[in-house]
């Protein structure tokens, strides 16, 4: 991969991916380079469910980064991804977030394409009464729409703007791979999405969700209804290089009542006021898939995350905006064969670990914060030491921000930093 040049924004220091400089996190310099190295580079980006587009001319709208991109099945059922803007002067297409339609038509000056993004008409492209219309060396088969890779894995669709990008079970690896298909591997059902506008960099919401480290202590709510707790039975999975992770805990086993009274914790204070729920039934679980595992947070490089949970599930992507702003956006959803039980109970519980309830809530606020913390002092560094100095997991143990620190070795890979 390319250097930065010599004057760049960022000198990374020399203790590696322990340290995080905070200027990457608020450099316009570095936020321009990541399009091209990372949502341009070798990378797969998730880019919507087959759920979304059921039918032939269903489509949805996704981005990779800053380029717009068109998710579509075409006639014959299979899924297209294609850069959603007119060849002619950069019109995206479709600006409706879904839709159904038989062909793309530009509003602007009428260019059509079809559902396999070629170009199949262009409004007066012959002229009138023999006079006007395009040029004798125009050819519609070289102005077709730029197509992207794709991939699909259990009902999930992937995308690629590089062609040097490895297969997809060789970019995650076969233990990722394999909790993709243990919760999305049934017909899936879509309960409703929604996104949050968070006033930070996209790269400390990723490390938020990469990092089991603040799960139970910044949502102290989790610590005090004994819903993830680091003294639960857990660990951690890294993908291929590393870069790519899983946490995961069982609630069942927990035994940390008198790791979470103590004085270091915020959830010892709450609890000594009695909070606790009302409607019990928001925390009602069951065992969806009879492993026990209760809690999987899965992340795919650069900015994907598959969520399980206890009963939730979903999908989040977060996409940049700018230095100091990115965009949550989630889709929740059940199985086409639950019951009406689980489908109210899943909805309960996307809605208390959703933008308006007590944790997504506070992940979008901790970024903000620090992003306000770090200002003024960018020649300065976060230390990320939490179980080591590498990125390898501690077996059964999930005290570690070794998922972070891959998280930032693929990135430097990328960015040549």
């Amino acid at each position: 991969m390319p250097k930065l040049h010599e004057h760049a924004a960022v000198q990374w220091p020399p203790e590696g991916v322990r340290r995080i400089p905070y200027a990457v996190y608020s450099s316009q310099e570095i936020f321009d380079r990541e399009q091209e190295a990372i949502f341009h580079g070798p990378i797969w980006h998730f880019l919507g469910l087959e759920a979304q587009i059921p039918d032939p001319g269903c489509y949805v709208l996704a981005r990779i980064g800053a380029t717009p991109i068109l998710v579509v099945r075409n006639h014959q059922g299979g899924i297209n991804a294609m850069v959603n803007r007119c060849s002619h002067k950069g019109t995206p297409l479709a600006y409706i977030p879904a839709g159904k339609v038989r062909r793309f038509m530009c509003i602007y000056h009428n260019w059509c394409f079809d559902l396999d993004g070629n170009m199949t008409s262009a409004a007066f492209e012959r002229g009138l009464d023999g006079k006007g219309g395009m040029a004798p060396t125009f050819d519609k088969a070289e102005h077709g729409l730029h197509r992207l890779r794709v991939h699909t894995a259990h009902g999930l669709i992937f995308g690629t703007l590089s062609e040097q990008t490895p297969p997809f079970d060789e970019y995650l690896g076969a233990d990722l791979v394999a909790n993709m298909a243990r919760v999305c591997g049934r017909p899936l059902r879509i309960l409703g999405q929604y996104s949050q506008k968070l006033h930070s960099n996209w790269k400390l919401y990723i490390e938020n969700v990469k990092d089991p480290y603040h799960a139970s202590i910044l949502h102290a709510f989790n610590g005090v209804m004994k819903q993830d707790r680091l003294t639960m039975e857990g660990g951690i999975v890294m993908g291929a290089r590393g870069w790519s992770h899983i946490s995961y805990s069982k609630m069942s086993t927990d035994r940390g009542d008198e790791h979470y009274r103590t004085d270091e914790l915020r959830s010892a204070s709450l609890s000594a006021y009695g909070f606790g729920l009302r409607d019990k039934s928001i925390t009602d679980v069951w065992d969806d898939f009879g492993d026990g595992v209760s809690m999987t947070i899965q992340t795919v490089f650069p900015n994907f995350v598959l969520q399980q949970l206890r009963n939730s599930l979903a999908v989040r992507t977060i996409v940049p905006v700018g230095t100091h702003e990115s965009e949550l956006r989630w889709i929740a959803f059940g199985y086409a064969d639950d019951d009406e039980r689980k489908h109210a109970g899943r909805l309960k519980q996307a809605n208390m670990m959703g933008p308006a309830g007590f944790i997504a809530m506070e992940d979008g606020m901790i970024g903000g914060l620090v992003q306000k913390g770090i200002a003024g002092d960018l020649d300065k560094a976060a230390v990320i030491e939490m179980g080591g100095h590498g990125i390898d997991p501690i077996p059964g143990s999930r005290l570690s921000e070794g998922s972070v620190r891959g998280f930032w070795t693929g990135y430097r890979a990328l960015m040549g930093l």
